[in-house]
C-alpha cells in the first residue's frame, strides 16, 4: 500500500499541486517478523482499509490532475471548492481509522497507517501522537522511524532525525528513500549537522552527497530522485562543477521524456553559465524547444549576453561575471511539469 508521505496532502489542500515523485520501492525489513494470517479477520478488515484508502489517495490525485490541465485553459475549479471536494473525500477514511484502532489498539500496522495519512493531511501532531504508540507496539519497523524523522525534521528536534533515519537505515539498508530523506535533513540542517557529527561545512555536503549516492544505487532508474541530487549542487559553494555536471548527466541518461530531458537540458546550461562556460551552455540551451522552459531559456540567454559583455567592460574574469549573475539565479525552479515544487521536504513513504 503506497502513500506520499510528510504533508504532501497538506499541500494539495494549500496550493493544489501534485507530486509527481517515485520513490515508491517495496519496503522490507532485516528484522524477522511473523507474517499475518490474511483469513484473520481483523487481517481482512486491515487490508480493506488499505484499499478504501488508496482508493480515495487515487482518485484525489485524479481530481488534482484534472485541475491542473483545466488552469492551463483558465478553467480551474477554485481552490477553496477543490479543497472542500478532497476534505470531504478524505473524512470517511478518517472515521474509519478511528473506528478501526478503538476496537484494535494495538494493531501496530494500522497506526503506521493512520500516522501516514494523517501526515498527508498535514496534521503531524496527530501523526507523531499515533506514530510514537506504533513505536511502542512494534520497535523494529523501519517505517516508524523514518516517518518520525520526516516530523523531526520540520519541527526538530533535528537532531533526533538524524538519529532516526540512521536507525531506519540499520533495520532496513535496501530502502533508497531513508537514505534520500537522511541525506536531505543533513544536506538543509547543515549547522545542526556539523555539531552533531563534529565536522565541517565542506564535510556535511560530502556526507549528504554520500547519503544521496547509496540511495541512488538502490534505485537507480528514479529520476526525482536523480534531479533532487543534481540540484544540491546549487546550494554547495564553492560550486562543483564537474560533480554538478555528472550529476545531471547521470539524470539525462534515466529522463523518461523529452520534457524531462530538456528541463535537464536546462540545468546543464545553467550550470556552465554559472562555471563561465559560455559556448557549452548555449549549445544546451538549443536543444531546449518546450514551450514551458520559455522563460527560462530567455533568461539564462540575456545572462550569458550580460556575461560575455562584463569581461570587456570590466576587465574581469569570465567565472566571476558568470558567478554573480548565477547568484541571482540560486533560488529559481527548473523542473518539468510534471516535477512537485518542493521535493526536498516531500518524501514518498508506504504504509505496511
Amino acid at each position: 500500500m503506497k502513500i506520499l508521505y510528510s504533508g504532501l496532502l497538506g499541500a494539495l489542500l494549500a496550493v493544489c499541486q501534485l507530486s509527481a515523485a517515485t520513490n515508491t520501492a517495496l519496503l522490507t525489513t532485516n528484522v524477522a517478523i511473523s507474517a499475518p494470517d490474511p483469513n484473520d479477520p481483523v487481517e481482512k478488515e486491515y487490508h480493506k482499509l488499505m484499499e478504501d484508502d488508496d482508493a480515495a489517495q487515487s482518485e484525489v490525485d485524479g481530481w488534482v490532475r484534472e485541475n491542473e490541465q483545466f488552469a492551463a485553459k483558465g478553467a480551474a475549479v477554485p481552490s477553496a471548492e477543490l479543497n472542500r471536494r478532497i476534505r470531504d473525500r478524505f473524512e470517511p477514511i478518517r472515521k474509519a481509522y478511528v473506528d478501526f484502532i478503538a476496537r484494535h489498539p494495538d494493531h501496530a500496522r494500522a497506526r503506521i497507517a493512520y500516522g501516514s495519512f494523517l501526515g498527508d493531511l498535514n496534521d503531524e501532531d496527530g501523526a507523531q501522537e499515533q506514530l510514537e504508540k506504533a513505536l511502542a507496539l512494534d520497535p523494529s519497523s523501519p517505517a516508524v522511524y523514518n516517518n518520525l524523522a520526516n516530523i523531526y525534521g520540520h519541527h526538530g528536534p533535528v537532531k533526533k532525525a538524524f538519529e532516526y533515519y540512521a536507525k531506519a537505515i540499520e533495520l532496513n539498508p535496501r530502502e533508497s528513500v531513508y537514505y534520500h530523506n537522511f541525506g536531505t535533513t543533513v544536506y538543509l540542517f547543515r549547522k545542526d549537522a556539523e555539531e552533531f557529527y563534529g565536522i565541517t561545512e565542506q564535510q556535511v555536503f560530502n556526507k549528504a552527497l554520500d547519503l544521496y549516492r547509496q540511495a541512488l544505487q538502490l534505485d537507480p532508474q528514479n529520476f526525482p530522485l536523480a534531479s533532487d541530487v543534481a540540484q544540491t549542487y546549487y546550494g554547495i559553494k564553492p560550486l562543483r562543477t564537474d560533480e554538478a555536471l555528472r550529476a545531471w548527466t547521470n539524470a539525462l541518461a534515466i529522463a523518461h521524456d523529452e520534457v524531462e530531458r530538456e528541463g535537464v537540458y536546462v540545468h546543464l546550461a545553467r550550470i556552465n553559465f554559472m562555471a563561465g562556460r559560455t559556448d557549452q551552455a548555449r549549445t544546451h540551451l538549443q536543444a531546449v524547444t518546450n514551450e514551458f522552459y520559455n522563460t527560462l531559456k530567455q533568461r539564462l540567454i540575456r545572462n550569458l549576453n550580460e556575461q560575455e559583455k562584463a569581461p570587456a567592460a570590466t576587465n574581469a574574469p569570465a567565472g566571476k561575471a558568470a558567478q554573480r549573475i548565477g547568484e541571482l539565479e540560486e533560488k529559481s525552479e527548473i523542473r518539468s511539469p510534471k516535477s512537485e515544487g518542493s521535493p526536498k521536504s516531500e518524501t514518498r513513504d508506504q504504509k505496511p
